[in-house]
């Protein structure tokens, strides 16, 4: 009998970062939730899980290493155990414990979570694999949909590209600036530990303010959350930097369930202390609009990609490339102040809209970043989530006062950790 043929492929442009950097205390995971009209049934979503995963290939992996690269081989395993959730979000998946694979599926009450460690996929590629989960779980709660499950895993030609690949332009390529950033610092929580603050507000009034300051919704919250930075940290005059992850395929049309994202920061350099909202807003937007083109989209693309298509480093053995890519990271890294990622709206199938009440996103922290946000909406309801492991919370605070002020109803909830600061 002939021996059966392990299936494996590369690692994407973006994915080829986080296996050098990750580890108990960077773990980049990120978690997508939704929360259901009812309590979850374990024995249900255990068994959605097991149908679904199969028509996943992107998720159906486990990471190796070679003499030069990592790479992905196909999972044969049982698929992970769903679990009662029990700890903080976005933890280390350590594979060895989890049958070789680098996602989880928790749930607690209402909620579903899906927990994805980023060499695996993007937020594209986390919401779909989410959604596909929850309309599995609901077929088999509530016998409805059924012809409807296979919308997302038909294997439609491109879904497992590398498009930065596809789009990269030798002849365009342009390095983007690394100067350190302002750093928030603060008594930190204990390792493992992260809070998370939560705004619910109504997307049509957001939407309200937004029409009245001329700008869209990722650039208000965005803008607002460095008017919270520069707010509280008056006193120092470095760049205020947030990362602002942007999904490609709006710019350049691609199915890939992989990667394929690049960061923007929005930048505000303060030379007083006496900003206003609307000056920090209109260089904020100023500066997104200018960088997130795109033609300035491919400059970027191209460079990353010029790096990994770079001779001299492929040649390099694993071991020694990690040390190169964790020192080149690092002073990436302390480039930002903190990341904002928008998710989105999302979308459901008509049949199911009535079962899911809301979406949210949490991010891990990274090097020089205690404090993050997430974008997330669904119908006329919006979260922005703060994970932070820093025990104060007046960045937080100073965002959503902003928010209140301008006459957007907000209501505040945590994981229990900033309760009393509430």
């Amino acid at each position: 009998m002939p021996e059966k043929t392990i299936k494996w492929e590369k690692l994407d442009n973006a994915a080829i970062l986080f296996p050098a950097i990750a580890g108990e205390t960077m773990t980049n995971v990120y978690r997508i939730s939704v929360t259901l009209t009812e309590d979850i049934k374990e024995e249900f979503l255990q068994e959605a899980l097991n149908a679904v995963l199969p028509k996943l290939p992107g998720f159906k992996v486990t990471l190796k290493h070679g003499f030069f690269w990592y790479y992905f081989e196909e999972n044969n395993n049982e698929p992970p155990t769903v679990r009662l959730e029990s700890n903080y979000p976005c933890r280390y998946i350590d594979p060895n414990k989890n049958n070789g694979y680098l996602f989880s599926v928790t749930y607690f009450g209402k909620r579903i979570n899906l927990e994805v460690f980023h060499v695996l996929a993007d937020g594209v590629g986390g919401i779909n694999f989410l959604l596909e989960l929850t309309y599995h779980y609901l077929a088999l709660v509530h016998k409805v949909g059924k012809e409807k499950c296979s919308y997302y895993s038909s294997n439609t030609t491109g879904n497992r590209e590398d498009s930065f690949l596809k789009y990269y332009d030798p002849e365009n390529k342009k390095s983007y600036p690394s100067q350190k950033a302002l750093i928030i610092r603060g008594e930190k929580m204990l390792p493992g530990e992260l809070g998370l603050m939560q705004g619910s507000m109504s997307v049509s009034q957001l939407k309200t303010v937004c029409n009245m300051y001329e700008v869209s919704i990722n650039e208000y919250l965005v803008s607002t959350f460095v008017w919270a930075l520069f707010h509280e940290n008056m006193q120092n005059k470095k760049p205020i930097r947030v990362a602002v992850p942007v999904n490609l395929r709006p710019y350049f049309p691609s199915s890939t369930t992989k990667n394929f994202f690049i960061m923007v920061s929005a930048e505000f350099v303060p030379k007083r202390m006496d900003y206003t909202f609307e000056e920090i807003l209109g260089a904020v937007t100023n500066d997104l609009r200018a960088k997130i083109t795109k033609e300035k989209l491919r400059e970027t693309l191209s460079y990353n990609v010029a790096n990994e298509k770079n001779i001299i480093t492929k040649a390099v053995p694993l071991l020694l490339k990690n040390i190169a890519v964790r020192s080149i990271y690092r002073k990436a890294a302390l480039a930002n102040t903190s990341t904002v990622t928008n998710i989105g709206n999302i979308k459901v199938e008509p049949e199911f809209e009535k079962y899911i009440e809301s979406f949210y996103a949490v991010l891990s922290m990274s090097l020089g970043q205690s404090i993050k946000g997430t974008i997330c909406s669904y119908g006329d309801k919006l979260f922005f989530t703060f994970s932070s492991n820093l025990l104060k919370t007046n960045i937080e605070q100073a965002f959503f006062r902003q928010i209140a002020d301008d006459g957007i109803d907000v209501f505040i909830e945590s994981n229990g950790v900033y309760d009393e600061q509430m």
